[in-house]
């Protein structure tokens, strides 16, 4: 079960960090490339004040978090629970 989806691009340091962080936490994502899906650029954009700034998080919920630490990522899942 997914439980946010990661908006990234391939040459994001903070974004590969990330992922393996949650892969180590076993904690389950989707990843959406805004450079392969353009169109997914307009979510970061809204979620970061007009930035394609990555990565950005967004949750079922529709909040988001940019470039959030895993404890952060777990502390928002653990409310959402």
């Amino acid at each position: 079960m997914t439980s946010f989806t990661m908006y990234t691009t391939p040459w994001c340091g903070y974004c590969v960090r990330l992922k393996g962080q949650l892969d180590r936490e076993g904690i389950p994502f989707d990843i959406v490339d805004i450079e392969q899906q353009p169109e997914a650029a307009d979510i970061v954009e809204a979620a970061n004040q007009g930035n394609q700034t990555v990565p950005t998080l967004v949750f079922p919920d529709g909040s988001s978090q940019t470039n959030p630490s895993v404890a952060q990522v777990k502390e928002k899942l653990a409310a959402l629970a």
